[in-house]
């Protein structure tokens, strides 16, 4: 079986092609980008409010929980009962998988900037957008990112689901595959889906460490804010 999923993988003809893998890896790359834009749009809002008024945190775990605990095949099964779309029952299943991690990074990383700098800002008489924008994001970036990494790597494991309803991606491979008892392919297609997972894995990794702040205890976007950020520590 292996060897039959290497030779699919080393054969030039199955890399072109409105089927090929390079169609399919794009596609799957589209459904993983368009469910973690929604799921975006969705909890990075709620994650900044909550985080920057420190209200609603039992919101946060709830939620978070509760879409977790959500079965991505079982919730698209049910949506295409209702929906005559072939598209959208997959993206809200991706979605609800996507909210949580990027929820939680986001809300983590505005709660845990160190309070001497917020209070610094609003001593200068920042606003509180202010000290949102200029101070509490660029801190938080890092956790922000590790949000995003992990969104990501559920959702473009996950993103083969599409497949279940005739479109697109690397989930073909898989669907396929079962449907004519070829294993060789589903293994191609597994091996695949994990091949795209740890790339981008790597690359979100690589992102996390380009924002986490040096050899400094802050991030400070404001030179006035860390002198006076300095004056109150001593």
């Amino acid at each position: 079986m292996s060897t039959n999923s290497f030779a699919f993988l080393a054969d030039g003809q199955n890399w072109i092609g409105a089927a090929g893998i390079t169609v399919r890896v794009v596609e799957h790359l589209g459904y993983s980008a368009l469910a973690i834009a929604i799921g975006a749009l969705l909890a990075v809002p709620v994650g900044l409010l909550i985080g920057h008024t420190g209200k609603g945190e039992s919101i946060v775990v709830g939620l978070a929980n509760t879409m977790r605990a959500l079965p991505s095949l079982g919730l698209m099964t049910l949506l295409m009962l209702f929906m005559s779309s072939d598209l959208i029952p997959p993206i809200i299943a991706l979605v609800a998988l996507a909210v949580p991690p990027l929820l939680a990074g986001v809300y983590a990383g505005i709660a845990n900037v160190d309070r001497t700098m917020i209070d610094a800002a609003r001593s200068m008489g920042m606003a509180e957008a202010q000290i949102l924008l200029r101070v509490e994001i660029p801190n938080a970036m890092p956790l922000i990112v590790g949000g995003l990494r992990g969104a990501t790597l559920q959702v473009v494991a996950t993103a083969t689901i599409a497949a279940f309803v005739n479109l697109g991606g690397l989930g073909r491979y898989i669907f396929d595959g079962l449907a004519l008892y070829d294993y060789g392919r589903v293994l191609v297609g597994a091996l695949l889906v994990t091949l795209l997972a740890l790339i981008l894995d790597g690359i979100l990794a690589l992102a996390v460490s380009a924002v986490r702040p040096g050899s400094g205890r802050f991030t400070v976007r404001d030179r006035k804010l860390e002198a006076e950020i300095a004056r109150r520590l001593g």
